[in-house]
Order: C-alpha cells, then structure tokens, then sequence
C-alpha cells in the first residue's frame, strides 16, 4: 500500500493515519514489550486496540514525571518527541496551548492526564477520534498498573 507523508503523519492511500491504524495513537516506536502489543509495522507498535495503545503512551508520561521528573510540557514533550525526528518547539506548544499552560509551567502529570494524552494523539495525528470513555479506559489501565 502506497503511503503518503505530510506534516500531521503518515497516512495510506485510503486515508487512515498510521498512529490510529496501529492502535498506537502516540506513535510508540518498537523496542519495549507492551502488554497488548500484536507486533510492529517495521517501526512503531500496533496494539490490539487504542485502548492498549493509549495505555502505553498513558504510562509513558507518567513515568516521565515519577522517574525523571517531568513536570511541564516542555520537558515531558522534549524527552517524548525528541529533535532529532520532531519540531520539538511546535510540539510543545501545540500541547501547552490545548493544556492552556505555559511551556514551562509545573502540571501534576497524573492530574492532567486526559488532557495530556488527547493533545498529543491530536498533535501525532492531526485529529482525536477518541471518545472520552474510550481515553478513560486506557488511562485506567495505565494507572491499575502504574507501578507495574
């Protein structure tokens, strides 16, 4: 299948983004065993469904802030979406903008979790087709197991 990039990701010919087709709406890359990982497309996860895949980019940040302690978007974004493959600085703002935070303003990750999470799937896909319950679930499943 032929595939497309532009500026919001990588889409096919048929339209689907490769984030949500992967069930992987944070675009994980391959390298670490995911509970409900079904295998990689050569460079990023695909999850059995988003939940999964909003589970893992959910425990992610979380543990950007309990292990490395970030606590803005500026650092949380500069670890995840690092400059080297992202416009790291349109990131960020992008997500403190949807968070309506200063870039470097302390946020209790746990805290703004579903804001968080929904601002990068909209930033790695250029849209969030997510329903709240649906990032709920996920987020949930990051948090039974957060210590995990």
């Amino acid at each position: 299948m032929a595939t497309i990039l532009i500026a919001a990701g990588a889409f096919t010919l048929s339209g689907t983004v490769r984030g949500i087709r992967n069930n992987n709406p944070g675009n994980i890359r391959k390298g670490a065993d995911w509970d409900g990982a079904a295998g990689d497309d050569g460079a990023f996860v695909i999850f059995d469904s988003p939940e999964f895949g909003i589970r893992a980019l959910s425990k992610l940040l979380l543990n950007y802030e309990r292990l490395y302690g970030l606590n803005t978007v500026s650092g949380i974004i500069n670890r995840y979406a690092p400059t080297n493959e992202n416009n790291t600085l349109a990131y960020v703002e992008s997500v403190a903008g949807k968070l309506g935070v200063n870039p470097h303003e302390q946020i209790t990750v746990a805290d703004r979790l579903p804001e968080l999470v929904k601002a990068i799937i909209y930033h790695e896909n250029g849209q969030q087709p997510y329903s709240d319950d649906l990032i709920g679930r996920g987020i949930g499943m990051a948090v039974e197991y957060r210590y995990a």
